[in-house]
């Protein structure tokens, strides 16, 4: 799964105790959501539903609406006081609008449309692992000083990470957060560099910080976040490949449900207040929060998702840690009048509905001080799949593009090489895998300007990037017509924002 929308950052100027509306000065009251897919009540049919409920962050307020939950048919789960968000479930059909009526409540919704059972990722495509005879292959065309498999590591040499890592492989006091699938902290390429007192598994709401809890529910299927963390942070040791920072530390906040793999709003709540509250300097987003791949604000359920996930980033922002997000796989034009969302809800039946996507947003990706990262391929070309926007694209980075973009390298192969879970390597292309790479020369920025906060870092990764600027022509199939338009300058522009990151500028 994939995709997002996005308008202009905004800087963090606000209490994290206030509404989206407050801290996004230019949404609006109302976005044209077009059609929902049903209503709630209709959806649940009597199950039970999970909700975020959003209020003010003082002790009395909390109190009264948690017991006028409780007295409308919910069942507390956690409340993040710090942020004014509570989690609730409850069998009440009517409970979302009931409670949206107490007092002291600033919105309130339901954050799935299908009854609890007993993954939006943005990578694009299946995994291709690494056999052991390619391995064989790649590893005996290594140069000297090169890990095993470095010599398919296009990516890091397109940004500069080989070089890098000789000046400043990255400070130990830096730890990037992956929120994702779980992270396999075994593998003998993470395991240097693995952060355990910094991990958790957050499905449900509330953090699980028994030994483990972090890894993936099925290795064979929730391989992401294994491979997301590799290319951060995967150990110069002589071992397989290399990460862009291999000198800070990675840990695995997992959030993806055991059930549909789908991120719910509630657990990536969880990540961001946990990340805020356990030293973490920079967090990774390579999903979008389900079940709404755009989140209009009229629609009182979606409404909610945005400001109950936008509190919880805030919050981390203000502890001072840098959010970066993956901008989506759809090839869409962020900055378009509309865009056709028919993905969502991603957990019961979809509904075709056509969206501004200034005004519905894709959460994590558009909120406030979130950096956005689109992908590119060997060529420093934007990849084939990959969405963007002037004014929504932040920054680029390598996510691999295995049609158009083909490296001269060993296996050929023009997606990212990576860690997977069962001490295995593997190929994956996305944005997923683009936003690691910007996590990672931020990481980088990091230990080298320890004192950068969020916003100084973010202003940082911008100043270091490298901008191709606006192709002449985008007609990678060749069919004569224009497979995306660019707009903007030499300077910021839709495909690149202010460009492709570089790591070897950033340690210099």
């Amino acid at each position: 799964m994939a995709h997002l929308p996005s308008r202009r950052r905004l800087a963090l100027a606000v209490p994290v105790a206030l509404s989206l509306t407050a801290s996004l000065g230019f949404l609006p009251a109302a976005a044209s959501a077009a059609p929902r897919a049903a209503s709630t009540a209709e959806a649940a049919e009597a199950g039970t539903l999970a909700y975020v409920v959003n209020t003010g962050v003082d002790h009395r307020t909390l109190e009264s609406v948690k017991r006028a939950a409780v007295a409308h048919g919910g069942t507390i789960v956690t409340t993040y006081e710090k942020i004014g968000v509570i989690v609730v479930h409850s069998a009440n059909p009517d409970f979302g609008k009931e409670i949206r009526a107490v007092r002291g409540v600033h919105s309130a919704g339901a954050t799935r449309t299908a009854p609890l059972k007993a993954a939006g990722t943005t990578d694009e495509g299946a995994v291709q692992y690494l056999s052991k005879d390619e391995a064989a292959k790649v590893t005996q065309e290594a140069a000297d000083g090169q890990e095993p498999l470095e010599a398919d590591q296009w990516d890091l040499r397109a940004i500069g990470a080989d070089q890098a890592a000789k000046i400043n492989p990255g400070s130990r006091k830096v730890t990037v957060a992956v929120i994702d699938t779980g992270v396999d902290d075994t593998h003998p390429d993470l395991a240097p560099n693995f952060s355990a007192a910094q991990s958790a598994n957050c499905v449900g709401g509330v953090a699980d910080t028994t030994p483990g809890a972090w890894r993936p529910y099925n290795p064979d299927e929730d391989y992401h976040g294994t491979h997301v963390a590799g290319e951060i942070a995967a150990a110069r040791n002589g071992i397989g490949v290399a990460g862009v920072a291999p000198g800070v530390k990675v840990a695995g906040i997992k959030v993806s449900d055991p059930n549909d793999g789908l991120f719910y709003p509630e657990n990536v709540v969880c990540a961001f207040v946990f990340a805020a509250d356990h030293g973490v300097e920079i967090t990774n987003n390579s999903y979008y929060v389900d079940p709404w791949l755009y989140n209009c604000m009229d629609d009182p359920d979606q409404r909610a998702i945005v400001d109950a996930v936008n509190r919880a980033q805030l919050y981390a922002q203000g502890k001072g840690i840098l959010n970066l997000a993956s901008a989506g796989n759809s090839n869409h034009d962020l900055d378009a009048d509309a865009i056709v969302d028919d993905s969502s809800p991603d957990d019961a039946t979809p509904v075709t509905r056509t969206i501004d996507p200034h005004e519905c947003f894709d959460v994590p990706t558009q909120l406030p001080g979130v950096v956005t990262v689109s992908a590119t391929g060997v060529n420093n070309l934007k990849s084939y799949y990959s969405s963007y926007g002037n004014g929504v694209v932040d920054i680029a980075a390598p996510g691999g593009d295995r049609k158009y973009q083909i490296p001269d390298t060993p296996s050929q192969n023009g997606r990212i090489l990576s860690t997977m879970p069962n001490n295995s390597y593997g190929f994956l292309q996305g944005t997923s895998m683009a936003s690691p790479h910007a996590a990672g020369v931020a990481a980088l920025l990091k230990s080298t300007h320890p004192w950068a906060g969020p916003q100084a870092l973010q202003a940082l990764l911008k100043a270091q990037a490298d901008n191709p600027g606006c192709p002449a022509s985008y007609d990678q199939d060749g069919d004569g017509t224009q497979d995306a338009t660019c707009e903007g300058g030499p300077r910021v522009n839709g495909f690149y924002g202010f460009g492709i990151v570089n790591a070897l500028r950033a340690v210099q």
